[in-house]
């Protein structure tokens, strides 16, 4: 296939920018974290499709500097797709093959800045001096009359500081620029060319809107984009600015979320738990607990807060509020350390680990039970919203969504049983927190009026549903 150097050819404007918005209630993806292109084809068709999950996000695929540190991956050299998770055949065959499992690819597009420093890409590109082969300094935003330097992002207060100086050192490109525009634009075309059906805008917070829109508008309508764009308080640039472009990543989310898992009697307080908490409207808004960047710092809840965070989990794939991304994390210690150099797949088995607190490099948090089944439960709940929220105790709730799909939380350290009312019809369920196996599943019966008697687990929950897709659920 050719490098993208060749491709740099004149790109075709697209048509005026949609709402960009997938029915995310009913509707998961996952992180595949630093996995190969290789390891992604086979978790499309062997997990992530029968699951019913829509879609991966993989890591950047472009050409990087050299190193093992996972941040490596967001210091684009070339646009050309080699990198760490493989080359471009590898990744042209991964999104093909994802399709068919009907999984959609998103990539994570990183065309805010270049590399810093100088040297040699994974690829062989060199690079330095605010340059690579396809960019040239005058290309960067940079101080009046010296392209060699520029400012540096230190006051989020002050929007053009934010968006026109360098961050954390990294030579940040003039994406108003008509040669960048026209470069960018035609990446993004050869990734959709190959069938990719997502980007997720990496440091969208530090481009202008309008100019991050002009960019976009050569690139198809309906590819779904999302936004990176944290917000703080007081900050000149803010999340709602870039909901006419496409969804943006709600960081309040988890902000929000994790103290009423990590905090005793507060899970409560999420009957209502939505848009009038202050976020973004739920179909503008991806959501998550964690990210690549929020585990190694401000996020509260990930996999090493184990039963917590499956349970938050849980519930997060159940509610309706936004568009839910499953992170799949690898075992760190240090914030810098990169990915295992084993696959995850090999003959016959899956290098991750089994569930909370079970140890492996690969952490495959999407594999666990409880995690894994809510997708087909999100599925069966569609677009009902939540309804018939109970308070059994501060920290046991249940509620339903529409006649298909309830659930019971229970955070407690001790089982809870007692009495509540489903709006599921009678039946015999499994419940698949623990399994989807209709065979051998766990068993929940259900009475024709509606009524249950209960009995969650320590830490745990009941999730039910009518929906056949991944085994499951209902048996009658």
């Amino acid at each position: 296939m050719p490098t993208f150097s060749s491709l740099i050819l004149a790109t075709t404007a697209g048509a005026a920018l949609g709402d960009n918005v997938v029915n995310n209630s009913q509707s998961a993806f996952v992180h595949l974290f630093e996995w190969s292109w290789v390891d992604v084809a086979q978790e499309c068709e062997q997990w992530l499709g029968p699951k019913g999950f829509k879609a991966v996000q993989v890591s950047p695929p472009t050409e990087h500097i050299q190193g093992a540190a996972w941040w490596t991956r967001y210091q684009p050299v070339t646009y050309n797709l080699i990198s760490r998770s493989g080359n471009e055949t590898e990744f042209a065959s991964m999104v093909q093959r994802c399709k068919k499992a009907g999984v959609d690819i998103y990539v994570d597009a990183v065309f805010n800045h270049i590399a810093a420093g100088s040297g040699t890409a994974i690829g062989g590109s060199q690079y330095g001096g605010r340059a690579t082969p396809i960019y040239s300094p005058q290309d960067m935003h940079h101080s009046d009359g010296d392209v060699n330097n520029n400012c540096g992002v230190s006051n989020f207060k002050d929007k053009h500081n934010v968006q026109y100086c360098d961050l954390v050192g990294l030579p940040d490109l003039c994406t108003s620029c008509g040669y960048v525009k026209k470069t960018v634009a035609a990446y993004l075309n050869h990734l959709v060319d190959l069938g990719v059906v997502g980007i997720r805008i990496d440091a969208a917070k530090h481009q202008d809107a309008g100019e991050l829109g002009s960019l976009l508008s050569a690139v198809p309508t309906g590819i779904f984009r999302f936004q990176e764009v944290i917000s703080g308080a007081g900050e000149a640039v803010t999340p709602d600015m870039y909901t006419s472009i496409g969804a943006v990543t709600e960081f309040n989310y988890a902000r929000q979320l994790a103290p009423n898992f990590l905090d005793e009697g507060k899970l409560q307080y999420l009957d209502g738990f939505g848009e009038k908490w202050g976020f973004l409207a739920s179909d503008k808004a991806v959501v998550f607990l964690d990210n690549h960047d929020t585990q190694r710092g401000e996020a509260k809840l990930t996999y090493k807060n184990g039963g917590l965070y499956q349970l938050a989990n849980i519930f997060m794939l159940a509610h309706p509020y936004g568009y839910p991304k499953v992170m799949s994390s690898y075992a760190f210690n240090n914030n810098d350390d990169g990915p295992p150099s084993s696959p995850v797949h090999s003959v016959g088995s899956v290098a991750c680990s089994s569930g909370p607190g079970q140890g492996a490099a690969w952490i495959c948090e999407h594999r666990w039970t409880a995690i894994a089944n809510m997708a087909a439960w999100r599925q069966s709940a569609g677009t009902s919203p939540v309804g018939n929220f109970q308070k059994m105790t501060d920290d046991v709730i249940v509620f339903c969504r529409g006649q298909t799909a309830c659930l019971a939380l229970n955070r407690q350290s001790s089982p809870w049983n007692g009495n509540a009312k489903l709006s599921l019809p009678g039946g015999s369920y499994c419940n698949v927190i623990e399994s989807d196996d209709t065979s051998s599943c766990p068993k929940v019966q259900v009475n024709a009026d509606g009524s249950i008697n209960l009995q969650v687990p320590a830490m745990s929950a009941v999730a039910l549903h009518t929906g056949k897709q991944a085994n499951a659920q209902i048996i009658v």
